[in-house]
């Protein structure tokens, strides 16, 4: 990889990607509430943001995370296939102008989104691209692959904490989290500058080894525990789930 200069994808712009939902299953479950920020060159933020039904009862654990009640998506969410149309006709106008998405965990909320779109008869990312989804910044790849060595928990309030960002508002509004995000990758271009000059396709393609490298770990530690868990995706940024939903 190039590691010296600065090829300029750092200086923006960059979209972000977030979603609240009604729980953690990729296959099963449904997005509430998304958010995409766009942060152009001197900091700049245009946000957007949607309200889903569902569809579904919204479980009361993922209600206390999110603050969004059945009752409230119900009476105020838009149906979801205009909606989830709309956010992949975002998300995809902008990589087709090469700009970089920038999402935490991506391979949840990314799969996730596949997920939705196929479950409504509506084309996949990769299939509006006729590509895979790239380039994808994830600070949480990009803290495992980078600080490995760190111990303790590395959810996005963790990175927050550790890099000292502070907002006004709380977590786990899928604004909010679209901004602190792009904070903390601000954060991680400044603590390794030599990200800067590393050509974006060769940053992805580092980010999708060093995912599956971990991936393949954290499933040899689960398969040799008393009661294995659930394997997690070697995919990155997007587990193929998609079909699951057709």
């Amino acid at each position: 990889m190039n590691d010296h200069g600065d090829t300029g994808w750092a200086h923006g712009p960059l979209v972000g990607f977030d979603t609240e939902t009604t729980g953690v299953d990729v296959t099963r479950d449904r997005i509430v509430t998304a958010a995409v920020v766009v942060r152009a060159p001197g900091r700049h933020t245009d946000v957007r943001t949607w309200l889903l039904d569902p569809g579904v009862e919204i479980p009361t654990e993922a209600t206390a995370i999110h603050g969004i009640t059945t009752a409230h998506a119900r009476g105020r969410g838009r149906p979801p296939a205009g909606a989830l149309d709309e956010i992949a006709r975002s998300l995809v106008s902008h990589l087709r102008a090469g700009t970089p998405l920038v999402a935490y965990n991506a391979t949840f909320d990314l799969s996730l989104l596949d997920v939705e779109l196929a479950r409504h008869g509506l084309a996949t990312l990769a299939e509006r691209l006729g590509r895979p989804v790239a380039p994808v910044l994830d600070p949480l790849v990009l803290d495992r692959w980078l600080d490995g060595g760190r111990e303790g928990k590395r959810r996005l309030g963790d990175l927050c904490a550790l890099y000292g960002i502070a907002g006004d508002l709380a977590l786990h509004t899928a604004d909010v989290d679209v901004l602190a995000t792009l904070d903390v990758l601000d954060a991680q271009l400044v603590r390794h500058p030599h990200l800067r000059g590393v050509a974006l396709d060769a940053l992805h393609a580092a980010q999708a080894g060093a995912y599956r490298r971990w991936a393949q770990r954290v499933n040899a530690e689960r398969a040799a525990e008393a009661v294995p868990r659930p394997p997690a995706p070697v995919a990155w940024p997007a587990d193929r789930v998609a079909a699951v939903a057709r």
